[in-house]
């Protein structure tokens, strides 16, 4: 199993590091590129034909912004899911996001806002063919419910 992310910038970093601690903590390998579909189109597609070719399950998570060509091109070019993360713009109020939510048909990268999100979609996807990742996956839901259900008791108990 991989999952492959791949920043349009460095300056994607943080929002990498991110989904790259997550990732961790699901025990997923994974790798960090960075490349722009604007840019450099061609090193994409030879690095996507590249990971194709590798035969372990694989989920692609994009991070990029503005026009996020990145993540239509990815998808378009590959087989495995796409999830695209794309970073929060103060520059554009967020409006960008739109380019990441309405792509030509045939190309449908689902789209997760929060970083840590986009690894447990990742584990979802991967965990179909992974039973212990499952039971990961599982586990962590619950230590979400129990910290909800502890948080709920501590404000319950303020009110009696």
């Amino acid at each position: 199993m991989l999952t492959i992310i791949i920043m349009g910038s460095p300056s994607d970093q943080p929002i990498a590091d991110k989904i790259t601690q997550a990732l961790d903590e699901f025990g997923l390998p994974w790798d960090l590129r960075v490349a722009s579909a604007h840019k450099v189109p061609q090193y994409v597609l030879e690095m996507l034909e590249t990971y194709e070719n590798d035969p372990r399950p694989k989920v692609y998570i994009t991070i990029a912004g503005r026009s996020n060509a990145l993540s239509g091109l990815i998808d378009a070019q590959v087989q495995s899911p796409v999830i695209a993360c794309p970073p929060y713009s103060d520059k554009f109020a967020g409006g960008d996001v739109y380019s990441s939510l309405r792509m030509p048909s045939g190309v449908a990268p689902a789209v997760i806002l929060e970083p840590a999100n986009a690894a447990l979609l990742a584990a979802k996807i991967l965990s179909l063919a992974d039973p212990d990742l499952r039971q990961r996956v599982r586990e962590a839901q619950e230590k979400h419910r129990q910290r909800l259900l502890a948080a709920d008791e501590a404000v319950h108990k303020k009110d009696e």
